[in-house]
Parts: C-alpha cells; sequence; structure tokens
C-alpha cells in the first residue's frame, strides 16, 4: 500500500509557512517493506521457545520473536493517524525519522495560525506549534507511544514537554496488529482547552527568567540530569563537545533572537543536543525531554 497523504495548507499564509517550515524538515521513509515470517523461513538451524518468527524490515532482519508476537507495521500506525488528520481537514506539516529500518518517529505539526504560541522573547518572534508526536519499532528498542508535544520555528526543534500521551487500542488478526486511533479532533480540542495554555504559561516563565552564567548553567544541569558529562573526562575539567555545542546553540540562538540567554533558551539547547547528536531511543528520548523541562522550570521556580 502506498503512504498515505496528509493534507497541506492552502492560501496566502499557507503558502508562507510552507516555504519557511518544509525545506527544513527531514523526512526519512516510514513505509520500507515489513514482514513476519517463521524462522524456519530464514534460518535452517532450530530456534529455541520466544524465537520462532522473525520480522523482516527493508530486507533484513531486525528481530526474533515468539509464535504469538503481534508486529505493527507502520502502515497501520503512523498511516492511520495520517488518514485521521486527514479526515478531520486538519492542516499539518510533517517530519519524519528512520532508524535503519528498526525504529521510527513521526511528528504532525498543526499549521493553523489559531494553533501557535508567539513566545515574548525580546522584539523578534519565536514561534512554537503544537505537534502530535508517535513512535513505533521493529526491534524491540521503541514501544509504541502518541504524545502531544511542541515544534519550536526557530530551531525547529522537537519539544516533548507533555506527561500526558494519546491512549491507543489495538487489535489483533492473526500476528498482525492494527491501532484504533481516537477520534483526532477531539483530542486535540482536549488539548487546546487544557495543557496548551498552561504550557504556555510556563514556557514565558522560562522565557522572563534569565541565565546569569552561562557556563555554571550547563555544568550544574549535566550534573543534576545526567544527560552527558560537562567535562571531558575525569583528569581534564574542560568542557566536553556535547556541553560547548549546548552553549554555541544558546548563544547562537540569543544572538539571532537579539536577546540575553533564558531558561527558556537552555531548555532548547540542551533538547537540540538530546534530540540532534545523542540519538538516544526515541522513548528515551521523550522521557528526558520532559525531564529536562520540569527541571528548568523548577529552577525558575525557586
Amino acid at each position: 500500500m502506498q503512504q498515505p497523504k496528509v493534507k497541506n495548507i492552502s492560501g496566502s499564509e499557507g503558502k508562507s509557512l510552507i516555504a519557511n517550515l518544509q525545506a527544513g524538515l527531514k523526512n526519512d521513509n516510514l513505509y520500507v517493506e515489513n514482514r513476519i515470517v517463521k524462522a524456519s523461513e530464514v534460518c535452517s538451524i532450530p530456534t529455541r521457545s520466544g524465537y520462532e518468527q522473525a520480522i523482516i524490515s527493508g530486507g533484513e532482519v531486525v528481530n526474533w520473536v515468539g509464535k504469538n508476537y503481534g508486529h505493527l507495521p507502520n502502515l497501520h500506525f503512523f498511516g492511520e493517524m495520517e488518514s485521521r488528520l486527514l479526515g478531520a481537514d486538519i492542516n499539518v506539516l510533517t517530519r519524519s525519522f528512520n532508524r535503519k529500518n528498526r525504529s521510527f518517529s513521526a511528528d504532525y505539526i498543526l499549521a493553523d495560525d489559531s494553533f501557535h504560541i508567539d513566545m515574548k522573547v525580546g522584539k523578534k518572534s519565536d514561534i512554537v506549534r503544537p505537534m502530535i508526536s508517535l513512535a513505533n519499532g521493529y526491534d524491540g528498542s521503541t514501544k509504541i507511544q502518541g504524545r502531544f508535544g511542541f515544534y519550536r520555528v526557530v530551531c525547529q526543534n522537537g519539544l516533548h514537554v507533555l506527561t500526558s500521551e494519546i491512549g491507543f487500542s489495538t487489535r489483533h488478526t492473526g500476528n498482525i496488529m492494527t491501532v484504533v486511533v481516537p477520534q483526532i479532533d477531539t483530542l486535540i480540542q482536549k488539548f487546546m482547552n487544557n495543557e496548551f495554555y498552561e504550557l504556555k504559561r510556563k514556557f514565558q516563565v522560562l522565557a522572563e527568567t534569565p541565565i546569569e552564567n552561562l557556563k555554571d548553567y550547563v555544568r550544574l544541569t549535566c550534573a543534576d540530569l545526567g544527560i552527558f558529562k560537562f567535562e571531558k573526562s575525569e583528569e581534564n575539567e574542560e568542557a566536553s563537545s556535547n556541553a560547548c555545542l549546548v552553549m554555541e546553540t544558546i548563544t547562537k540562538e540569543c544572538r539571532s533572537l537579539d536577546v540575553k540567554p533564558s531558561l527558556w533558551h537552555g531548555y532548547n539547547g540542551f533538547n537540540s543536543v538530546l534530540h540532534n547528536k545523542l540519538r538516544k531511543g526515541f522513548n528515551a528520548s521523550f522521557d528526558l525531554d520532559a525531564k529536562l523541562f520540569d527541571y528548568n522550570y523548577e529552577l525558575a521556580s525557586n
């Protein structure tokens, strides 16, 4: 089956948004050929209990699973979400990630102007748009997950700061699973009426809390959260490459926005390194992102 197509926005606002955003959005193929087969079809050696089947993705075996394992093809997950968005006439931009045909993630950025947050961080706009983030995997490293998050236009970051997840129910047809996606327009409306405005307030609190010493802030965050080491090594106390990248990202963004560093920029600097360089599993990245946001908000509240 072919990949579903999500509705693009039209009109002058739509064309402007697409021109500014779409070129920078990464879009990997989520719909690689995949199937679940008996182990005997790919291996002449007998397999023990729990390894009776193989999951093949992109022409390679990516996982060995039991005879009762339910395989969820991306078309039955991402494809179902895209069909629901299209059916609800919701305007979105998409970006997707495929890691070696084994684990996958997709963000559906809500593109209508009624959804966006225009952050007050100086004379220039720092626009943040809500998005729906999904993750799925064929190799056992990624659990099925869906949640609301935010997409920050200035740095093209995905912000996964919400703790509430989208609930899915599943159906089995033999070894193949399908996901029942809730009524998407109802989910979005509930989100807009509740978490959206509370998160907007918290974003603004971070933006209004300055970072007095950038190096000390990065050192403290590294020590408290353990996302990565601040120092290069135990023998070398100079900033590691990841710590330097966070500081460079914050400095560059503040220069482009003509503002001084705040905890909003600090959170986004770590967020950028977390998602673009560290390449942890999608579930782990989502959870660390939320933890990072809560940590910065706690700093702002003290």
